[in-house]
């Protein structure tokens, strides 16, 4: 049977404490429910913390670098898969996950949200503020959703990804 992946996005170097600590949490969630974490692949933000949180618990991650070498890799990713795609890399990331969890937002951030709502993928907003939680409903509120912690999110996602109700 194939591995869920859940897509961890979130900024960089641009990052806040909270969304790491969020996006640590989800990544540690994300591997007791048995499925992989996908990021960004550096050890940066949102993206080093989500796999740091998945690694501690035992769980897969696995890393899309925009680079094309894996010089810059989370020591916390497991495989890791220099694209030297650049941002584009965005792309493949919110093609390939199951659902994503977006912990913080910057340009980078909603390029992949965008990507994956286009793509009918469930996203969850975690924490997200009014202005941008809008914003993405607007473009699908079927695919869209908003949690104010990561057990919510995780629940949201559990929810909609073993109930069928949307196509993976």
């Amino acid at each position: 049977m194939r591995r869920i992946l859940i897509g961890v996005i979130g900024p960089g170097e641009g990052a806040g404490q909270r969304e790491m600590d969020d996006a640590s949490l989800i990544g540690e969630l994300v591997a007791k429910a048995g499925w992989g974490v996908l990021t960004g692949g550096r050890v940066a933000g949102v993206m080093g913390a989500a796999a740091k949180g998945a690694r501690a618990a035992g769980g897969l991650t696995v890393g899309l670098l925009p680079t094309p070498d894996t010089l810059g890799a989370s020591p916390a990713v497991d495989v890791v898969l220099a694209t030297g795609l650049g941002e584009a890399r965005n792309a493949v990331i919110a093609l390939s996950a199951n659902a994503c969890v977006v912990c913080g937002m910057n340009a980078g951030t909603a390029s992949e949200v965008a990507l994956a709502i286009r793509a009918k993928k469930p996203v969850v907003l975690l924490r997200a503020d009014e202005v941008t939680a809008k914003f993405f409903r607007m473009l699908d509120s079927e695919v869209v959703r908003t949690a104010m912690s990561a057990g919510e999110a995780i629940e949201m996602l559990r929810s909609v990804l073993l109930s069928g109700a949307r196509p993976l």
